[in-house]
């Protein structure tokens, strides 16, 4: 199993997110770790949020398992039930079709990295709190009324 080195790999910056629902995510930046392992069943990626920075807008996804593990700094995780602060070792799980938002946001004044695992390939999105909906199929966004981006 060939070793990764994240160091090596681009640095992602930026949200396909339509305006104005990009704003908060441009502190995110990301690494693929899976992409470069050639991993296509599902995808990793090792995220850091900036102080103030969200992991994405609050969403929830059809077909599509998601789990983040904290590596380093802190974050609040924002669930329908509330909030939890998340830090270093501490492990967040999101099963499919769960109609539950969840987001990270982190609210600390140092950098926050996780690991952030799910599916590599597009699936539908709800963000309960927003007009948007992600339809996986055609990877656009639409309006709730079913309106395109």
């Amino acid at each position: 199993m060939p070793k990764i080195d994240p160091e090596s790999l681009p640095v992602v910056t930026g949200t396909d997110y339509p305006p104005p629902f990009d704003g908060d995510l441009a502190g995110r930046s990301y690494r693929r770790i899976g992409t470069a392992a050639g991993l296509s069943d599902f995808g990793v990626n090792l995220v850091t949020l900036a102080p103030g920075a969200w992991s994405s807008q609050r969403h929830w996804h059809e077909g599509e398992d998601e789990l983040v593990i904290v590596l380093a700094g802190e974050a609040v995780l924002v669930e329908d039930a509330g909030r939890t602060l998340l830090h270093p070792g501490d492990c967040a799980a999101f099963p499919m079709n769960v109609p539950d938002g969840h987001h990270l946001i982190n609210e600390s004044d140092a950098p926050c990295v996780f690991y952030a695992i799910g599916r590599s390939t597009p699936r539908d999105c709800h963000y309960p709190d927003i007009d948007l909906h992600a339809d996986g199929p055609t990877d656009r966004y639409f309006h709730k009324d079913g309106r395109p981006y």
